[in-house]
């Protein structure tokens, strides 16, 4: 799986910024898609994950506020983010999780086994 991430930039708090990946030799059966990020000196943070049937999956610090979504007809997933806030300043990736199972039922989470990501796009949000 290849990841490209783009859309990174300065914004204002409560403004919005959507970022875009572009994905290629993804396979919807082996793998989730979504986003992580992580600021300087802080852990990696998995913020939103996009199952093959469109189920979303997102971390609380940003559910509400931002949007996975696909366009399958351009191999390109997005995340929309809205009411950004300085906390949200961080290095974003796009990436694809191992999909777990339980019970026969599949589960895709930004807390799944990370199996590839880009390179990443920063995001900065101040003033």
């Amino acid at each position: 799986v290849t990841l490209v991430e783009s859309g990174g930039g300065s914004v204002q708090p409560g403004g919005s910024l959507a970022l875009s990946c572009v994905v290629s030799g993804y396979n919807a059966r082996d793998y989730c898609l979504g986003w992580f990020r992580q600021a300087p000196g802080n852990e990696p943070l998995g913020i939103a994950a996009l199952d093959s049937d469109g189920r979303t999956n997102y971390a609380d610090a940003v559910r509400g506020r931002f949007t996975v979504s696909i366009d399958s007809a351009k191999n390109t997933l997005y995340l929309q983010m809205n009411s950004v806030k300085p906390e949200d300043s961080a290095m974003y990736y796009c990436a694809a999780y191992t999909p777990r199972f339980r019970g026969g039922t599949r589960f895709c989470t930004p807390f799944n086994i990370l199996n590839a990501r880009g390179q990443g796009t920063l995001v900065t949000v101040s003033s």
